[in-house]
């Protein structure tokens, strides 16, 4: 069973006195730093001077500073800027400045797992990952609650790395709902797999092929979009509530057989085959070279999708039928 932290477990204490930089102002950076701000921990957000997140964060009354020497005078690091940016900023100036026995924190594991950043073994390594988007990190806050979060300790230099840990976790108001122990090579792995397989590709991709084939086979294109994408919503908010068994309980007794007989015919052995085979490509890093290299290119791949995908028929479709909710 996993180990799972509450608020009995942990206070601020680990916190108390410590300065915390938040090297980033995105998606998690902005949520994590104003939730911590708020609690009261000493946080000061490193970015760009003048840039778009130094403006946003003394908009919101952060203190700010370059990245360097936001690091330089912190006892807690966290690294929240994407991926791919890490290692660039991590060199250049984050390792220069991080001080011995300071805690590096991360919200993914990443970098980490596939050696492209490896700090020095003077400092704590650890994570504290927050299971739902930035916004959502700060509502709950703001509702006096939080979102479950992963916890992982990849170096303890100090001894104190797990208690540092909780006092982010308690800080942003995950305690209040839970913690959960992990590994960082078990978060990165599963993250990958889950983002791949179900998240986002895999659920995007079932998605475009249904429709497509619906629309081929001559029905209304407004009709398959109402099947194949904006029911999804219902019933994934039906298996998150309580399961998938609470789903199958809540559709009708034709969806329910029809679900549960034919949907094994289209996640067959061969789909199972291809996931263990993207399991891999993340186990053995493959993906994760891949993506590098595919960023270091300037990202052509994505650069391609983004600029194709909101003109095929099934968004050019989404946008007209939403406007019917709006």
């Amino acid at each position: 069973m996993a180990k799972l932290y509450y608020e009995k477990d942990t206070d601020l204490g680990a916190l108390t006195g410590k300065a915390v930089a938040v090297v980033g102002y995105g998606i998690q950076g902005r949520a994590q730093a104003l939730n911590l701000h708020d609690s009261g921990v000493d946080v000061t957000v490193g970015a760009r001077p003048k840039g778009e997140s130094w403006n946003a964060a003394s908009k919101d009354g952060l203190e700010t500073a370059p990245v360097g020497d936001a690091v330089a005078s912190a006892d807690v690091v966290m690294m929240l800027i994407p991926d791919e940016v890490q290692p660039e900023v991590y060199a250049k100036d984050v390792a220069p400045n991080l001080k011995k026995g300071a805690a590096l924190d991360f919200a993914h594991g990443f970098n980490i797992r596939f050696g492209t950043i490896v700090p020095s073994k003077s400092v704590d390594v650890i994570m504290i990952a927050p299971k739902a988007p930035g916004a959502a990190v700060r509502e709950n806050y703001l509702r006096g609650s939080g979102v479950p979060a992963l916890l992982a300790v990849h170096q303890d230099a100090t001894g104190k790395a797990r208690s540092i840990a909780l006092g982010i976790a308690k800080g942003i108001g995950s305690t209040k709902v839970g913690v959960i122990e992990t590994t960082f090579v078990e978060e990165t792995e599963t993250d990958l797999f889950g983002e791949q397989v179900d998240l986002c590709g895999g659920v995007s991709e079932l998605i475009r092929t249904s429709f497509d084939v619906l629309v081929k086979a001559g029905y209304q294109p407004e009709l398959a979009y109402f099947e194949v994408l904006h029911e999804l919503k219902m019933i994934v908010d039906l298996i998150q509530a309580g399961g998938i068994e609470t789903m199958w309980a809540n559709v009708s007794n034709t969806a329910e057989y029809g679900g549960r007989t034919r949907g094994p015919r289209v996640i067959d052995d061969h789909v199972r085959r291809n996931m263990e085979s993207l399991l891999a490509d993340i186990r053995t890093g493959a993906f994760a070279k891949d993506w590098v290299d595919e960023y270091k290119r300037g990202m052509p791949t994505l650069v391609k999708a983004r600029g194709e995908m909101p003109n095929s028929l099934l968004e050019k479709v989404g946008r007209d039928v939403r406007k019917m909710f709006t």
